[in-house]
This record gives C-alpha cells, sequence and structure tokens, in this order.
C-alpha cells in the first residue's frame, strides 16, 4: 500500500505535528507500507531522522509573493522555483513570523481557496506529483488548513484522502477577522470532502466534529506513535539512572514545550515563583523552542522570577538541538508541568516524557485526561487561576516517596502502546479500510 502523507513545515521551529508526522511514516514503513512525506511551506524541523522529500511544495517565499505582490503568480515556475530550494526557505523563514496566526488571515484565505486564488500554479504542480508522479493508494493531509487542494485533487485523484486534525482550530481561532470567520467557513467545506477524518485523541473528534460541523461517523482516532525502542535500549536516558544516590529530598518540576502563552509557559513562571516562596525543596526548570515573538516577554518575566526567588531553583534550559539533549533534560524531572492555556489535542508530550519515566501534572482539559488515563500514572488538575496550579504543585508526592514502580510502570506502557512497532499496523489497518 502506497500512502502520502502532506506534512507543514514549522518554519524552522520543532514542531509537534510535523515530528508525528515523521514518525508516523517510520511506523508505517515498519508496519509494511509504502509511505512518503511530501512538506510543504518550509522544509520540517525534527529531532530525530529526517523521513520527509528533500523537495519542498507550496514554498512559503512563493505562497506569500503570491498573495502579496500583484502579478508575481503569473511569472513561469522557472523564474520562481529557486526559491523554493530547502536552503533558501530555512534561511528566508528563519526570521519571519509565518506560523504567526494573526499575521497570516489573507494568505490563509487564499491557499482554502484553492486553484481559485492565487497560489494556483503551486497546487497545480503539487496535485500534478500526486496524480502523475507518486500515484498512492491513499494521501493524508496532515491539517484541514492544507484542504484548499481538495476540490481539484478529487478531480484527478481516484484513491482515497484522509485528514489528520492536529489543532487547526487553534490556528484558526488566532486568526484576526474577518479572515477567522471565513477560514473557518472554507475549512469546513473543504473537509467535507475528505473520505476519513483522523484524530489523536477522542476528545478532539468529538470537538472538531461540532467545530466543522461534520457528521461523526467521519472521524477515527488513531494513536500517537513513538520511537521508544532506542530510549529503551539506552539505559542512561532512563529517570531511574539519573543518580545513584540515597533518595533525593528535592523535587524538580519541569516544562518543555514551545515557549508560548497558549501552552501555558509564562502561567508555569508564575506558578514556580508562588511555590518556591513557600517551599524549599521544590525546584524548577523551563525547556523549549523559543520564537522570537515571544523572546522579549519571555525573558523579561524569567530574570524577574529569579531575582524574587534565585536562579538555581527557577533554571532555564534552553532548546536543546538534537533528541539525546531532549531527553537528557526531561530525565532530570520529577514531574512534567504543561499548563496549556488552549485544550490539548495530542499531548505528544506527555508521551515522551513518559518514555524516560516521568509522569505528568496536567490541566484537565483537552486530551490530557486521556493521556493519564492511558499511561495509568499522572496528575490532574482543575486550571483557571494561578493559585490552582501551585497548590496542585504544592500537593504533589514528594521525589523520595513516588511509588519505585513508576519510572519502570511508564516507561513499559508507553513502549507497549505507542512504540512504533505497535502503532503501525493499527494506523495502516484503518488506512486499509478505507479502500475496502
Amino acid at each position: 500500500m502506497k500512502i502520502a502523507i502532506i506534512t507543514a513545515g514549522g518554519a524552522g521551529m520543532f514542531c509537534g505535528s510535523c515530528m508525528q508526522d515523521n514518525t508516523l511514516v517510520r511506523a508505517l514503513r515498519l508496519a509494511g507500507a509504502d509511505a512518503i512525506l511530501l512538506p510543504t511551506y518550509t522544509p520540517i524541523r525534527v529531532d530525530e531522522e529526517n523521513e520527509s522529500t528533500s523537495r519542498i511544495f507550496l514554498g512559503g517565499i512563493n505562497v506569500y509573493l503570491d498573495s502579496k505582490l500583484p502579478g508575481w503568480n503569473r511569472l513561469p515556475g522557472v523564474f520562481k522555483r529557486w526559491l523554493d530550494r530547502p536552503a533558501i526557505v530555512r534561511f528566508l523563514s528563519r526570521r519571519s513570523s509565518s506560523t504567526d496566526a494573526s499575521q497570516l488571515g489573507d494568505i490563509t484565505i487564499d491557499l482554502l481557496r484553492g486553484s481559485k486564488g492565487p497560489q494556483q500554479g503551486e497546487i497545480n504542480e503539487l496535485i500534478d506529483y500526486l496524480c502523475d508522479d507518486l500515484q498512492p493508494d491513499v494521501i493524508v493531509f496532515s491539517n484541514a488548513l492544507l484542504s484548499g487542494l481538495l476540490p481539484d485533487l478529487k478531480l484527478r485523484f481516484r484513491g482515497r484522502i484522509a485528514c489528520l486534525l492536529q489543532g487547526d482550530d487553534i490556528f484558526l481561532e488566532a486568526l484576526n477577522e474577518p479572515w477567522k470567520t471565513q477560514a473557518r467557513e472554507l475549512v469546513s467545506q473543504n473537509s467535507a470532502g475528505f473520505d476519513r477524518l483522523l484524530t489523536h485523541s477522542r476528545y478532539y473528534a468529538d470537538f472538531m466534529q461540532h467545530y466543522l460541523q461534520l457528521p461523526g461517523d467521519r472521524f477515527r482516532t488513531i494513536p500517537l506513535t513513538m520511537d521508544s525502542e532506542s530510549l529503551r535500549t539506552d539505559t542512561s536516558l532512563h529517570r531511574n539512572s539519573v543518580t545513584s544516590a540515597p533518595p533525593r529530598a528535592r523535587t524538580t518540576i519541569g516544562y518543555f514545550a514551545r515557549i508560548c502563552p497558549e501552552k501555558g509557559a509564562f502561567h508555569f513562571l508564575d506558578a514556580a515563583e508562588d511555590v518556591i516562596a513557600q517551599r524549599g525543596d521544590i525546584d524548577f526548570v523551563i525547556a523549549g523552542f523559543l520564537p522570537d515573538l515571544h523572546r522579549v516577554a519571555f525573558e523579561q518575566r524569567l530574570r524577574a522570577v529569579q531575582r524574587n526567588t534565585s536562579e538555581d531553583r527557577m533554571h532555564w534550559a534552553g532548546s536543546p538541538p538534537d533528541r539525546e539533549k531532549k531527553f537528557r533534560i526531561l530525565r532530570s524531572f520529577d514531574w512534567l508541568c504543561i499548563p496549556t492555556v488552549y485544550h490539548e489535542p495530542k499531548g505528544l508530550y506527555v508521551l515522551e516524557a513518559a518514555l524516560v519515566g516521568v509522569p505528568s501534572l496536567l490541566p484537565n482539559h483537552g486530551a490530557f485526561p486521556e493521556r493519564v488515563a492511558d499511561l495509568g500514572i499522572g496528575q490532574l488538575y482543575e486550571p483557571g487561576s494561578r493559585k490552582n496550579l501551585a497548590n496542585a504543585i504544592l500537593n504533589l508526592p514528594p521525589a523520595e516517596i513516588q511509588p519505585v514502580n513508576w519510572n519502570t510502570q511508564l516507561c513499559d506502557v508507553c513502549h507497549e502502546r505507542h512504540g512504533l512497532a505497535t502503532t503501525g499496523p493499527r494506523i495502516l489497518a484503518e488506512l486499509q479500510e478505507m479502500l475496502s
């Protein structure tokens, strides 16, 4: 079975959705499928082996100029294609706000209009490649924001087309009006043409069914997939290998996700400031990709917390460049805490922490209750106030009295339920069912 997955690059960011798309391709290949990952807009950035093709479709620079520069979309492809080279796109998008939804309303509408918009040339190029060169059995869009391609693609493609929803509403809700309302209507209209709509949580399937006003029988839930085998064989990355010293008298609460308001980075800093003032045995570490958009506000707030407490107890660990360094930071935590403002559709970082034996403290909304129930270890708190999060941290069991089998149980459960060898056949079966 040949499967084409169309993903969207994150303009140089470590993006959870494209990282999951990348791992999904590996899982499907392990299950025997011929899976291909096609990047759009920008190259993807992942902390494991990059499985995507070197060719970029709907190159972000040309997509932008098509909408912004009159006449650009009428230039012959030979004059525009050099801007789609990965090195060029990567360089030019490094300092852009190309993932800031508030700046992308008009371009989003243009793309959702498909061949009726100014990106017609780029869209036809991708459709030609899919239908004439690649000829897969199934195409999977990794988000509904790419759905402007669907009407024209279905005129030529005779296979099945699915869409994996991974937080589309978060982007749409961040658009300014009138773009937000228009974009939501276009996504809903376009998405009615998908044969399947896939999500990584039951919560998000239910939510998007109502958000897009689509019938529930179109939706299926597939598991998140992780490369867990490499971590199981590298015992130095396990939580219980951090130290051979006697049980520690200190507890470390860690945040590891993109540094932005919607993921709760500033709520984490607020809670750290409050807890440190009350307890002398709890320390905090914050790490993750820091976009330029939030750099000034974050650095100012971090310095304020460190002045009011101390750097030793509120530590900034930065953004590690690779997978090994990421998991070495994660394993130094006793608890992962990501106090998201939005309702998380996936919760990939919960599984990443679990792979090294670290449980999570999470707000009781979105996919988080499912992640905690799935793993059997972790805690939920009621969001809504700064005090609630601080109290939840204060009430966590100290590191020295956590059940001794927590670390091993988390690693084993995560590997058994979300490893490549387990999830690949399940997801492949779901895609094969569309063809029957």
